[in-house]
């Protein structure tokens, strides 16, 4: 009989076992039945799949839960199944939610981002941006996995490659090819036994780099079509499995933009060629627009820096910066009437002129 993983195949720890006695020893946790931790490795929706000492359970939702869990989270289970509380996380990997204001948590605990990105197809700078962004925002690090290397000629990789250094010059980059088997080994290598998260695009590779790193077929795989190496979502929820050599890997759906949900100071740290080039203008509140004695202008003039990358800085300076004003509800609202008073006041002047 094959013996049950422990929780510290998990990621289980003293760390962790300290956060659970705090939260044991407050008077809220006086209530709990029979408290089990474990960590989730599933959430479809409908509920929670959770491992715990004694194997996997099924854990229905029951009263709210602050916060609530993700993949990733360790929370306390009671003796019904129904989770009761949530240990404080590490980190939070997290994005703008398609198609909304507000934000979507991807996985807890997270400690390597994998920036899948498929060579079949454009490999987009601002795509890898965005990811490293919200990877920072969550205090995890980047790493760019090239897959689908037999697919295409090495100088694609190479121009790729390229491309990740002009984006992070320290950005490392795994290339290799998940269905031929290579460069596996190598990607084990680099991210150790941590917690990893894969984001990527549909049909980038993800479910067929899982089954590559898991070595069983544990993610469905479909092709991509022809005509624009578009993929299909195999993979419609978030899910932790683990690795055979240590470590644990999440593996989520595609997604098709990435939209920051970011602390600004996030977005700074993305871009150290900026903010290096930013200690040089004449004025510290600099907004390298117009501004007299901007270094940051001085080299889209000259060159040494893109105004395309210029540009990517502000369109994510532009974001995070709406979202710490949404999460500001009172000044959210402040701003709202400010505006509407402007408004009023130039549609009354323009009355008034015309009314001369």
């Amino acid at each position: 009989m094959t013996a049950l993983p422990s929780l510290s195949d998990y990621g289980w720890d003293d760390h962790w076992s300290s956060r659970l006695d705090d939260l044991l020893a407050s008077p809220a946790a006086a209530e709990i039945d029979g408290p089990v931790p474990g960590r989730v490795v599933r959430h479809d929706g409908a509920g929670l799949i959770v491992t715990t000492a004694d194997g996997p359970r099924r854990a229905m939702f029951g009263p709210p839960v602050t916060p609530p869990p993700v993949v990733g989270d360790w929370v306390v289970l009671d003796r019904s199944n129904t989770p009761q509380a949530t240990l404080p996380r590490d980190s939070l990997l997290r994005r703008r939610a398609a198609g909304g204001e507000k934000e979507q948590p991807l996985v807890a605990n997270v400690d390597v981002v994998l920036v899948v990105c498929g060579l079949d197809r454009p490999v987009r700078s601002g795509r890898i941006q965005r990811t490293i962004t919200i990877a920072l925002d969550a205090g995890a690090e980047s790493l760019l996995v090239l897959t689908k290397a037999d697919k295409v000629d090495p100088s694609v990789a190479a121009e790729a490659e390229l491309i990740a250094a002009e984006v992070d010059p320290d950005l490392e980059v795994v290339t290799l090819s998940a269905k031929g088997g290579w460069g596996i080994d190598d990607l084990l290598a680099r991210v150790g036994h941590r917690t990893l998260a894969l984001i990527g695009e549909s049909g980038a590779g993800k479910s067929t780099l899982v089954n590559a790193l898991m070595e069983a077929d544990v993610a469905d795989t479909a092709g991509v079509r022809e005509g624009d190496s578009k993929g299909r979502h195999t993979t419609t929820y978030r899910e932790l499995h683990l690795l055979a050599g240590g470590g644990v890997l999440v593996d989520t759906p595609g997604i098709r933009e990435v939209g920051v949900w970011v602390d600004p100071d996030a977005v700074t740290e993305s871009f150290p060629d900026i903010e290096e080039l930013a200690e040089s203008c004449r004025f510290r509140d600099c907004k390298h627009d117009a501004e007299p004695g901007c270094a940051v202008q001085q080299a889209v003039a000259d060159g040494t820096l893109s105004k395309a990358r210029l540009d990517q800085w502000r369109s994510l300076e532009a974001e995070a910066a709406s979202v710490a004003l949404r999460a500001d509800a009172v000044e959210h609202r402040r701003r709202n009437r400010q505006f509407g008073r402007i408004a009023r006041e130039a549609q009354q002047a323009k009355d008034d002129q015309r009314n001369r």
